[in-house]
């Protein structure tokens, strides 16, 4: 039996065992329901998130995509429900709507290979977009209270412990923007949407996320123009590479004040004593 609490979490009944004992228990845990993003009446992608932020998820993974090149891309975005799940409708400028019917003419016939729901292996492996910018340094502390600041924002994840966080941090206002979701790519679209509609420079702060670091989190946050990526795990050996591609400061395995940098350390000043 469940009841539910607003449109992101609801409370489940169950059993719980400890200490040989058992028990009746109950517990809130986040939802996950089928989001497609539709794109002038055509479904282009769907997929499993928590229900919510939703503009902030169209218009952030409408760039990551590399379906817009900027959040004014972007006319409209309206949730409509759809049985078990949620239609998003975007509606884009003209010229943006052109080239994604272009595009999906030149994909129109190649077999799915089946990657996190991409058409073709060439768009896995795509180039990233050079990140430029060396206005923003980091010191040891700052890369401490990102992460420090972040935990603390986890409002479904502390009730639930069951979802990914991804922020945004700026030296100079401190952590400005949070968005979390069962899906840690979701978090980071969510996320990317919050800066691109919030106004915030994104080359003037740092990515900051609770999961691991994939091709695709570097991938999304080069999409975004932030210079710094800061990870609570570890990344693949394909992150690493795609980071310095990009030109990103990649930043694992950060807790407290103990992390690795893994591209470009340049950005990270003051605090680290360096030992080779």
């Amino acid at each position: 039996m469940s009841d539910v609490i607003g449109s992101t979490a609801r409370i489940v009944g169950g059993l719980k065992a400890s200490h040989g004992l058992v028990s009746s228990s109950s517990r809130l845990v986040p939802e996950e329901v089928p989001i497609a993003f539709s794109y002038g009446g055509s479904t282009h992608a769907v997929m499993m998130a928590t229900p919510d932020d939703l503009e902030d998820f169209a218009v952030g993974f409408s760039l990551a995509e590399g379906i817009i090149e900027r959040a004014g891309d972007v006319v409209s975005v309206e949730a409509i429900e759809a049985g078990e799940g949620i239609d998003v409708q975007v509606t884009l400028k003209d010229m943006a709507a052109e080239a994604l019917t272009a595009r999906r003419r030149r994909m129109a016939g190649p077999v799915g290979c089946g990657l996190c729901g991409i058409e073709s292996i060439e768009q896995a492996s795509r180039a990233v977009r050079p990140v430029g910018s060396d206005d923003v340094r980091l010191t040891a502390r700052e890369i401490a209270d990102a992460m420090t600041l972040l935990g603390a924002a986890q409002a479904l994840n502390r009730q639930t412990r069951a979802v990914h966080a991804a922020g945004f941090y700026s030296p100079h206002e401190g952590l400005v923007a949070v968005r979390e979701d069962v899906g840690r790519h979701n978090a980071l679209d969510k996320l990317v949407g919050a800066v691109l509609l919030g106004g915030w420079d994104a080359s003037l702060g740092a990515v900051v996320v609770t999961s691991r670091l994939s091709v695709e989190m570097v991938q999304k946050t080069a999409a975004l123009g932030a210079p710094i990526l800061i990870a609570i795990s570890a990344p693949t050996a394909l992150a690493i590479r795609t980071a310095a591609q990009a030109g990103i400061t990649l930043i694992g395995i950060a807790r407290d004040e103990d992390f690795e940098i893994f591209t470009r350390p340049d950005r990270v000043v003051e605090g680290v004593a360096m030992h080779v």
